[in-house]
């Protein structure tokens, strides 16, 4: 690596070669509007034209995310020509686009319209016909919208590149070219695992979360008993939506406001992960003692749990068989606490407060519901969250702090909060196996080999003499790694646990969007490191609770003395495990039929 001389409006820095005039701008302290870079500044497409800047030797415009520096090199992004060009850019974009504002989920957020109001561009310059617009709300997990569309292609990117998959390409071409699974289909006609990665790097309202807020309304208008409980990673997130810096813990607040937006009890699904670290560990030992099929991977993730029965149907034993923690938690609601306080189970609402949009898939399947009751009733993002409190005219920064409410199931450990960050799973697991193997408790409790955002994480347990390899994936790509040497029979693996995205749930499709041009009060890297600041909330709760082990939440042990007897009991197995589909027999050939996907 070695550092090149370049001048932006005459004025000299140095810079890394190997960055673009968009990257090496940014780190000078220019920030060239752009709709198409989608990570880090980089861009593969060059689609938007919005970057345009002069320099010296061309004789004209480039586009500064694909442009390469060089020693030498002179940049004007206030060249007049430039900022006519991006301006007429804008323009164009917005004469095809729909300007149906005010009901667009994404108002307040919209790159195209903050692009905008900085080039100055006018929305009624050029008109005309308007590509035909398709809408598609048919999967639980995910909207389309094409008329909102601006073919910056970013999802497409982020499809390929973050989960090495290709469930989205460019359809047909000139005026009529749009984004979409391949012929136009359906979300719900193809194999997308409903990760909303694509949601997150969404520039404009052409993607969203397929929107719960209306079952939620329906449920109090029909005076339903409404349960609410909130995943880990929600507590690290949103108070970024009202205006909190990235890695601000608000776990306090949001209680406060879901206590005033009139739920019956307001629960932490950490009870609910400590829950599964019971039954999963129990379920590990007793594959390692029977040997049965291994490694066994963990089920938390609904994302990744699409992945395998789209993409590897012969890896299906290897699935722990448990549910996630708010499909236990809703089970436990509206079995064991329904009994306990006499409430009729099937006018019960359990609603979960989730980082992650395939969750509104994972409670529909069939499989998670028990005598044909489904465990959970609705799912809002942390972003629905946000938007629900707005509404109820909350505001955020006058709430107090409120606790979770303590009523049979309200406690939880260090462990369960860490759900929330790839690695925590596993990291509560060990904890708990650890303990029940040996009669003692694992010293430090942090197991810090699993922990951070690497894609693949390795680490060795010692226990009893023996010695068990563990492995850690987030993101699909890297996890495609694991599961064909698992696929050859070449893994070395005893246990792994996969995370759907990147990072884990606190970089989930649900969370509140990170973009650089809403968050002016951000450090300067804080695209590198919002994940990492979201991570460490979870990991400063984990440190400073009195109990960080599963096995010690006391209201887990009183349910398996009152209720469920002991894990892997025949209750245990009606209430907290579920089965598998093959899916790829809906898919049989998922490529060669037209997927964007690599073959």
């Amino acid at each position: 690596m070695s550092n090149v001389t370049i001048k932006i409006e005459g004025i000299e820095y140095r810079v890394d070669e190997r960055l673009t005039i968009l990257q090496a701008a940014r780190q000078c302290g220019y920030n060239i509007p752009t709709l198409c870079s989608w990570k880090d500044g980089k861009c593969s497409l060059a689609s938007c034209r919005v970057c345009l800047v002069a320099v010296n030797g061309e004789k004209r415009l480039v586009p500064s995310c694909a442009y390469p520096v060089r020693d030498g090199l002179e940049i004007s992004i206030n060249d007049p020509q430039a900022i006519i060009a991006r301006r007429t850019s804008v323009e164009l974009l917005l004469s095809n686009h729909s300007m149906d504002c005010q009901s667009c989920p994404k108002n307040g957020q919209c790159e195209l319209l903050e692009v905008a109001r900085i080039v100055g561009a006018r929305p009624d310059i050029y008109e005309g016909e308007k590509t035909p617009t398709t809408y598609d709300d048919l999967a639980p997990g995910l909207i389309r919208d094409t008329s909102k569309c601006i073919l910056c292609g970013r999802c497409i990117e982020a499809c390929k590149e973050l989960q090495g998959l290709g469930i989205l390409g460019f359809e047909n071409r000139g005026f009529k070219t749009i984004v979409g699974p391949t012929a136009n289909r359906s979300f719900s006609e193809v194999p997308c695992i409903q990760c909303g990665q694509c949601i997150n790097v969404c520039p404009t309202g052409a993607l969203m979360e397929n929107s719960e807020i209306d079952k939620l309304d329906e449920a109090f208008r029909e005076g339903k008993i409404v349960f609410v409980q909130t995943a880990p990673a929600v507590r690290a997130a949103i108070g970024e939506e009202f205006g909190e810096k990235i890695g601000t813990s608000c776990t306090g607040k949001m209680v406060a406001a879901l206590h005033r937006l009139g739920f019956y009890r307001v629960f932490d699904t950490n009870f609910g992960a400590d829950l599964t670290i019971m039954e999963e560990a129990n379920e590990w030992i007793h594959r390692i003692a029977t040997r049965a099929t291994s490694p066994m991977i963990t089920s938390c993730s609904p994302g990744w749990v699409n992945y395998i029965e789209y993409y590897y149907k012969e890896l299906l034993p290897h699935l722990s068989s448990c549910k996630s923690p708010h499909e236990m938690v809703g089970a436990i609601i509206k079995s064991y606490y329904a009994e306990k306080h006499g409430l009729d189970r099937s006018k019960i609402c359990v609603v979960s407060i989730m980082p992650c949009t395939a969750k509104k898939y994972e409670k529909e399947r069939p499989e998670n519901s028990v005598d044909g009751i489904k465990d959970v009733d609705v799912v809002l993002t942390t972003r629905e969250l946000a938007k629900i409190i707005r509404r109820a005219g909350i505001t955020w920064k006058k709430l107090p702090n409120e606790e979770f409410d303590h009523d049979l199931i309200g406690e939880y450990t260090g462990a369960g909060v860490i759900f929330g960050v790839s690695g925590g799973v596993m990291e509560a697991a060990v904890r708990t196996a650890y303990h029940i193997l040996t009669g003692k408790e694992l010293e430090p409790v942090e197991f810090t080999p699993v922990r951070g955002l690497k894609g693949i994480k390795e680490a060795s347990l010692l226990i009893n003499g023996n010695t068990y390899n563990l492995a850690v994936a987030s993101g699909m790509r890297n996890a495609k790694k694991i599961l064909d040497e698992i696929k050859k029979g070449n893994s070395k693996y005893d246990f792994v646990e996969i995370m759907g995205c990147p990072g884990g749930c606190i970089n989930g499709g649900g969370q509140p969007f990170v973009k650089e041009l809403f968050l002016p009060n951000e450090d300067d890297d804080i695209l590198e490191t919002y994940l990492s600041k979201r991570a460490q909330v979870l990991y400063d709760k984990d440190k400073f609770k009195t109990v960080r082990r599963s096995h010690l939440n006391k209201d887990v042990i009183r349910l398996y003395e009152d209720y469920l007897q002991e894990p892997g009991s025949p209750i245990a197995h009606k209430l907290l495990h579920t089965k598998y589909n093959n899916k790829r027999e809906k898919y049989p050939n998922i490529h060669e039929e037209g997927m964007y996907g690599e073959k």
